[in-house]
């Protein structure tokens, strides 16, 4: 790295970020745009980062990005929206006058996110910090796999409809079709293909009929004639599961076993 001994270097710090839905984006603080491996790094200068905390411990390595709203790149919509939420993110420096040539510097997730005066902040998380979680699951009586995942094996052929908006009042949506069964699209979710939304999903708490009440308000306004992908739900009862889908043998629960609720289950206690 003989590019970064001298006295004056060429460095330039970038940023590849990718979210959820597919869209990718390059940014540098360099004061031009770059073309790293055939994408366009556009230039951010007003985009830093903190102080890089990187370590050989199991810490998880993290690090903060703060910079100013760019309509063409990161806006406020954008991130309150929460379109950047756990976006995958690599930082690396690179010599602006040969791009060949270049340093890793890490790697993770978008965590929390700030916004303030047009500017915003944004966490970082690295690999590492996924050691955080829970290595094992804790007993419950309702299932804890989701409807349709890997250990659920519920086939959701069928089970999820696309749709078109009537109308929509707070978190009551109308929808032009009908739940398959009483609540069956409660605890399911609706992921927006257009409009405002187009992107985003949201939870629903329940449904009667053609109506869908959201968990929350939707992020941006929704409107008449917005399309939409419905999915069924499941309320993670051993009763439902055997019921109404027959997949008792992939229930993730312990609806028998005792807990620190047993003496309450009885009429008089």
């Amino acid at each position: 790295m003989g590019w970064l001994d001298g006295d004056v270097t060429t460095m330039a710090l970038c940023w590849r970020l990718e979210r959820r839905d597919g869209v990718g984006i390059g940014l540098t603080a360099h004061d031009r745009d770059l073309m790293i491996d055939g994408n366009l790094y556009r230039a951010s200068p007003g985009m830093t980062p903190s102080a890089i905390e990187r370590g050989d411990g199991s810490d998880p390595d993290s690090t903060d990005v703060e910079g100013a709203m760019s309509s063409r790149a990161i806006s406020e919509a954008d991130l309150l929206g929460g379109r950047w939420d756990g976006a995958r993110v690599s930082l690396f420096a690179v010599d602006w006058s040969d791009v060949t040539h270049r340093v890793a510097l890490g790697g993770g997730t978008v965590g929390a996110v700030e916004t303030h005066d047009g500017a915003f902040t944004a966490e970082l998380r690295g690999l590492a910090a996924v050691l955080d979680r829970p290595l094992s699951e804790e007993t419950s009586p309702e299932c804890r796999a989701e409807l349709g995942d890997g250990r659920c094996r519920v086939r959701m052929a069928g089970r999820r409809r696309l749709v078109t908006v009537v109308a929509v009042e707070d978190e009551a949506v109308t929808l032009d079709a009908t739940e398959p069964v009483p609540n069956g699209w409660g605890n399911g979710g609706l992921r927006w293909l257009d409009g405002a939304n187009a992107g985003l999903e949201d939870s629903i708490v329940a449904s009667a009929g053609a109506v869908v009440t959201l968990r929350t308000l939707p992020r941006f306004a929704v409107a008449p004639g917005d399309r939409a992908e419905v999915s069924e739900g499941c309320d993670k009862s051993i009763a439902t599961c055997a019921d109404r889908f027959a997949n008792v043998a992939n229930f993730r629960g312990e609806p028998y076993l005792p807990g620190i609720d047993l003496l309450t289950r009885y009429p008089g206690a």
